[in-house]
């Protein structure tokens, strides 16, 4: 794949701070220097400023930890986390300390809930890690949440939030989560945090025997949602997360992610962008696309995902599935 001088590279960098960056590390292959200089600014320009002047007096967003979604702390962090904001920042580090303060219970996960729940939510423990790893890596009590969501996966290979009140099989939300969360503990940890390797590599061949999006008993579609891109996600999977997680860590490519590849490629427009599917309903502090049109994340995520699976040699088809239901809004 080519994208030097492609149109769609050129749409894509003379958008914000937090896409340039990811494009010239991802796409263009730009100098240490060049993407460390662009992504440096995620804190003064853009998205990321707009985020960070938002914070209370309090060290908390929106004045709530978990809640409103998705104006809270928690979800402030997870965004900003997405945009690349570098760890280090005060502000951001401020911010997941309180959530650590607030949410560590005696099991070693996070319980925003007390005390109408009794025991700690692994979803949101997965978002709180990946905020602690990346804003406050130094903090001991990272390697406890770390440890606990290890010690929290299923039989099956993946999580759910639900476990302790009887769930016995993963959810591919909480899995996305923790996974998301233990690449960025491992990067902030480097040799010390690659016992979770083993983790994840347990967690992707779940995500291979659903095939991202199926049943692995019927075939059945999961959830048509899980066919159509959103961003941001919030805590919800879709395909392309996967896939953009997928290939952040580096994992192998699997034939069982062909037809995921696909629905990636047929959702391009004839323009050579991506469109905003999705968008959860709830409260933003703004809107950085509209619904519909297109979008510069999910191009950015899209495009990087193409060319990582591209780069590697063909692999071996997959038997045939079920198909997609199709509508207006998975085109």
């Amino acid at each position: 794949m080519s994208l030097a001088r492609d149109s769609t590279v050129e749409w894509l960098l003379a958008g914000d701070p937090s896409i340039r960056w990811h494009v010239m590390r991802d796409l263009l292959q730009a100098s240490p220097e060049q993407v460390a200089r662009e992504r440096h600014r995620v804190a003064d320009a853009g998205w990321g400023h707009r985020l960070l002047a938002l914070q209370g007096r309090d060290g908390r967003w929106d004045k709530g930890l978990y809640t409103p979604k998705w104006t809270s702390t928690t979800y402030t962090l997870l965004l900003l986390r997405s945009l690349g904001l570098e760890t280090g920042n005060r502000r951001a580090r401020r911010g997941a300390e309180l959530l650590l303060d607030a949410g560590l219970y005696i099991d070693g996960g996070i319980n925003l809930w007390l005390p109408r729940r009794k025991c700690s939510e692994t979803c949101v423990t997965g978002m709180v890690l990946g905020s602690a790893a990346r804003f406050a890596p130094d903090d001991a009590r990272v390697n406890r949440l770390a440890a606990h969501l290890c010690a929290e996966q299923m039989q099956d290979g993946g999580w759910n939030c639900q476990r302790c009140r009887g769930a016995t099989h993963s959810s591919m939300h909480t899995t996305i989560s923790v996974l998301e969360a233990l690449l960025e503990y491992e990067q902030a940890k480097g040799r010390l945090g690659a016992d979770t390797c083993a983790a994840r590599e347990r967690a992707h061949e779940f995500l291979f025997r659903h095939r991202l999006f199926r049943s692995h008993r019927t075939g059945e579609v999961i959830d048509g949602c899980m066919t159509r891109f959103s961003f941001p996600p919030q805590w919800h999977y879709d395909v392309l997360r996967a896939l953009d997680y997928l290939q952040a860590a580096g994992a192998r490519r699997d034939s069982r992610l062909q037809e995921g590849i696909e629905i990636v490629e047929r959702r391009r427009s004839q323009n050579g962008t991506w469109l905003l599917q999705n968008f959860y309903r709830g409260r933003y502090h703004f809107v950085m696309e509209e619904p519909g049109a297109p979008s510069r994340w999910n191009t950015l995520r899209a495009l990087r995902v193409l060319r990582w699976w591209h780069d590697l040699a063909p692999p071996e088809p997959s038997g045939r599935v079920n198909a997609i239901p199709q509508s207006p809004r998975t085109r």
